[in-house]
């Protein structure tokens, strides 16, 4: 089962991630995972992913795929894998390709979580941290019983300067405009398995679960 999760931030794709992974028994790899593992190997394309990441530098996509390669075709994936945050853009998806074409496998299904834009922007937009003890909450889903107090030591909340909402916007533009036009590629491909991710959390995994087993 080679699977791969798209959706905006805050579609819940990480959310979803841990438990089909559970559920099916594959792993969950995300370019950042990948990268790190590369790197605390100290792989050549590790190393080469190190000296970007050092310097906050986008990595290249020769390196990231050379790095995706890699992770694959370690014997964990033998059984399937839940590709999240690859591919990015068309070329990338078409390197994929190329490499599950190489070993002899092809994605199985492509799960796009939609959410609506405003409500996206309500879930990025409410976090709030205590800049005490670092707790956690969010405005409209897990509140303070008192506003920008924290309930468990009375510090002040505050939103994270990536959180605002202008912010968020341009990272959601960024998506639309990068990463949505890889919906119409697997569209054409006949993988895509289109997801309402604006319902409860459970709702959502049973109907993921389902469109994997063929069931839907």
């Amino acid at each position: 089962m080679n699977v791969i999760f798209m959706g905006p931030p805050g579609a819940g794709k990480g959310t979803q991630a841990e438990s089909i992974v559970n559920e099916f028994q594959i792993p969950h790899i995300s370019t950042g995972d990948a990268f790190r593992l590369a790197m605390k190997q100290g792989t050549p394309l590790g190393l080469e992913a190190k000296k970007y990441v050092d310097q906050g530098l986008l990595v290249p996509d020769e390196i990231t795929i050379g790095i995706v390669k890699e992770r694959l075709q370690q014997s964990d994936c033998a059984p399937g894998f839940l590709l999240d945050g690859f591919p990015r853009t068309i070329s990338q998806a078409e390197a994929l390709d190329e490499i599950l074409h190489s070993m002899g496998k092809s994605i199985n299904h492509v799960v796009n979580l939609s959410v609506d834009r405003n409500l996206l922007l309500a879930r990025l937009t409410g976090r709030r941290i205590c800049r005490a003890c670092g707790a956690t909450y969010h405005i409209l889903f897990n509140p303070p019983a008192t506003e920008n107090v924290c309930d468990k030591c009375s510090g002040e909340l505050y939103q994270r300067s990536d959180d605002t909402e202008e912010k968020v916007g341009t990272r959601l533009d960024e998506y639309m405009n990068k990463t949505a036009p890889l919906l119409s590629y697997y569209r054409d491909k006949g993988n895509l398995r289109e997801v309402n991710g604006e319902q409860e959390i459970n709702t959502v995994t049973a109907q993921i679960s389902s469109l994997l087993r063929g069931q839907a």
